[in-house]
């Protein structure tokens, strides 16, 4: 346990001093199931310090979070470990999702998707969320096929020379309409010829590393 902790926060770890809002532990696991899966350390302040949980009632809102608030529903496992005598930390393990979006039922009963950039939950990128869906849908599956549309997406986005881009950028610098643009990065990223990169700020559009 000690050495995970000094991992520190990460892309697939958080920590959490207590859990009370299932709503928003909802939003760490779905980041967690959209990216590559990942753990919460219950117990454990932001700063690593180890206080223990509080109560049995932690493991139930984690439950109720990915039951009730994540669509579809996520499976986590729970593991004790005792670091002290009467202190016990519980690592709450979410696995990657085999079906993309997994999204929380926000308050006023929208749907959003999250994905685990670094130490935080990020909204999705809607296109990612649409990419998710076509790849979730053998019907819809797209082959790789390049036309000239795709081709001229490709060819702006290579002359970034790897610098993350936006739609509109994308679509003007491909004499394309948004619209056509945004219709071609789906199914370009859903068969994993684009990316989705996060720069602190949005996310933008590039080839995978």
């Amino acid at each position: 346990m000690q050495r995970l902790i000094e991992e520190g926060e990460h892309e697939h770890q958080d920590f959490k001093f207590a859990i009370s809002d299932a709503r928003k532990i909802a939003r760490s696991v779905s980041a967690f199931a959209n990216n590559d899966g990942g753990s919460l350390l219950i117990g454990v302040k932001d700063n690593g310090v180890i206080a223990g949980v509080r109560n049995d009632e932690d493991i139930y809102v984690v439950e109720q979070a990915a039951q009730m608030y994540c669509e579809p529903s996520v499976d986590v496992r729970f593991e004790a470990f005792r670091t002290d005598p009467g202190v016990v930390v519980i690592r709450a393990t979410v696995g990657a999702s085999d079906v993309r979006p997994v999204r929380v039922r926000e308050a006023d009963g929208s749907l959003r998707a999250y994905y685990r950039v670094a130490d935080e939950n990020i909204a999705a990128h809607p296109l990612m969320v649409r990419a998710w869906q076509m790849q979730a849908d053998t019907s819809e599956r797209p082959a790789l096929t390049l036309d000239g549309e795709a081709t001229a997406i490709l060819d702006a986005i290579d002359r970034a020379g790897g610098t993350p881009l936006q739609v509109n950028d994308i679509a003007i610098a491909a004499r394309l309409s948004e619209r056509t643009t945004a219709d071609v990065i789906v199914r370009l990223a859903a068969v994993g010829v684009l990316t989705f990169r996060y720069n602190g700020h949005a996310f933008g559009i590039t080839r995978p590393e």
